[in-house]
């Protein structure tokens, strides 16, 4: 499926909500992500659109100095499936690289063996476990890294 990349605005905001919402048992508020556009100077939001522009994924990152900790990523339950998530990490990845980003890091559920998998193709690897890291369920979380980029 053919899609653009492009960073987050406030226009996409509402489509990004409504993603995240069918997503995440926890998912983030409206404010939170109001937070990370206009008030986190080390966030980085982008968003995937389809041809009609309609917002169909999206992903984040905080850059802390030399290191990338992506946030979340969400495709929307209908465009699953179809490479998005990774043309999302390709891009931000991009975006890391430009910014001196040496490395990039991020939490998955233990449970969610779908989003594990699409990390390893990118090349991502489990470093670590958090313990009891989701406050909704107490549920672990894998720690993966990828570097150098």
């Amino acid at each position: 499926m053919q899609v653009t990349v492009e960073r987050m605005t406030i226009e996409d905001l509402e489509a990004v909500i409504e993603i995240e919402e069918q997503s995440f048992p926890a998912p983030w508020s409206r404010n939170s992500f109001l937070h990370e556009l206009f008030e986190n100077e080390r966030a980085i939001y982008l968003v995937a659109k389809d041809y009609s522009g309609k917002v169909v994924g999206y992903i984040g990152v905080w850059i802390i100095f030399d290191e990338g900790h992506i946030t979340n990523l969400a495709t929307h339950p209908q465009y699953r499936r179809f490479g998005i998530g990774e043309k999302l990490i390709d891009c931000l990845t991009q975006v890391c690289k430009e910014q001196g980003v040496k490395h990039l890091t991020l939490e998955v559920r233990r449970s969610n063996i779908p989003a594990q998998s699409l990390y390893q193709k990118v090349g991502f690897v489990h470093m670590g476990i958090r313990r009891k890291y989701y406050l909704d369920n107490n549920e672990d979380a894998i720690i993966m890294w990828k570097g150098p980029i």
